[in-house]
């Protein structure tokens, strides 16, 4: 998932941080299913904008009577249908889709666009192309003489939680909207923070995790003012802005080999489209124009989406919104996976057995059959 966010912020970190991929755990998973008490159907659909098909699973109640349907919708980075999560062998969009199923609500997961079935290139897109994809599962749902009458809704993670409120703000057909670690707070607010929390959690003394963290929100600052400028003039603006960073550092901090390194790994990833678009977010644009019921769910332990922050940027836009139906759940213990944790750190959501605390999932599935 871009290490669900952070992957790409840390080449900016000056240093502090080093996310190797772990290899994968082969500890149990006893939460995935090992039978489908219910009916599930490979389906393709098209995203007419982007000329690509996705496919994926839908899965029905065993008695095919549903009166909700749920698309799930992945966070960042390429996923398949389960939201497989390779390095720690972990499939939550499995364990979810089968939760909901058997609590009589319709679900429909499919693989990102280049990722598993599904054709399309995923390097190009944007998170707002992405919103297309999801937005193209809505209008196949709706196609569907089976389906249509289903109260259609959107459960996204991370950012799926972004995702999701771009296609209910425009989209009347969703009725309904689970944020699931979703920000709340500007992208490059949350980056920056975001850092902080690992460097903290990684044991990094509280003055010199304050300091980076200015660096860095200074730094992401930059980058999310310049994310409308022609690429040559927002790339040259973005590496004046480091070298400022660089300058105000110890000499012996970095050498000019390093700091070269940090520069070009930085402006190669800020060149890419979706990063671009991404720092430039703002969650509240959307939000703010979603008037059908939402929960938001957040773990406490949740370094990645900081739990007080981004649920309170949430509740601020669903009252701008004016919209009377809104949740606001954080859960004790849970990690960015909803992972029961001890610290929340992401060296320990490979040796976490659980895939999804069943706190979570009850609440999720709760809230929708009682909507």
């Amino acid at each position: 998932m871009r290490q669900h966010l952070y992957t790409i912020a840390a080449l900016v970190m000056l240093g502090t941080l080093s996310f190797a991929q772990q290899p994968t755990d082969t500890l149990a998973r006893p939460q995935d299913p090992k039978d489908f008490p219910y009916k599930q159907e490979e389906v393709t659909f098209t995203n007419p904008t982007g000329g690509h098909s996705l496919s994926g699973t839908l899965s029905l109640p065993a008695n095919g009577k549903a009166s909700k349907i749920v698309i799930l919708i992945t966070g960042s980075g390429p996923q398949n249908r389960n939201a497989e999560l390779a390095p720690y062998n972990h499939r939550p969009f499995l364990v979810l889709s089968d939760y909901l199923t058997r609590q009589g609500i319709a679900v429909l997961r499919y693989d990102d666009r280049g990722v598993g079935k599904s054709t399309g290139v995923f390097a190009k897109a944007t998170t707002a192309d992405f919103a297309d994809d999801a937005e193209a599962a809505v209008n196949y749902i709706f196609s569907r003489a089976d389906l249509k009458n289903m109260a259609i809704g959107l459960a996204g993670h991370s950012e799926g939680g972004m995702i999701a409120p771009i296609v209910a703000s425009r989209n009347p057909k969703v009725k309904f909207v689970v944020l699931m670690a979703a920000p709340g707070i500007p992208v490059y607010q949350l980056y920056a923070q975001q850092i902080d929390n690992a460097m903290k959690l990684a044991g990094t003394p509280a003055d010199e995790a304050a300091k980076k963290m200015a660096t860095n929100l200074r730094i992401f600052t930059a980058m999310k003012d310049a994310a409308e400028l022609p690429m040559e003039q927002a790339a040259l603006t973005v590496e004046l802005a480091l070298r400022k960073e660089f300058d105000l550092l110890p000499v012996e901090a970095l050498d000019s080999e390093t700091k070269a390194t940090v520069i070009q790994h930085t402006l190669s990833n800020y060149r890419t489209p979706w990063f671009r678009y991404f720092i430039g977010f703002d969650p509240a644009i959307y939000l703010t124009k979603v008037k059908c019921p939402v929960l938001a769910i957040n773990g406490s332990l949740d370094f990645q989406v900081a739990p007080t922050e981004n649920l309170a940027g949430i509740k601020t836009a669903m009252e701008k919104a004016g919209n009377k139906k809104f949740e606001i759940v954080p859960m004790e213990g849970l990690n960015h996976l909803f992972q029961k944790a001890a610290t929340g750190a992401a060296s320990e959501y490979g040796h976490i057995k659980e895939t999804f605390n069943p706190a979570a999932l009850q609440k999720i599935s709760a809230w929708i059959n009682g909507i």
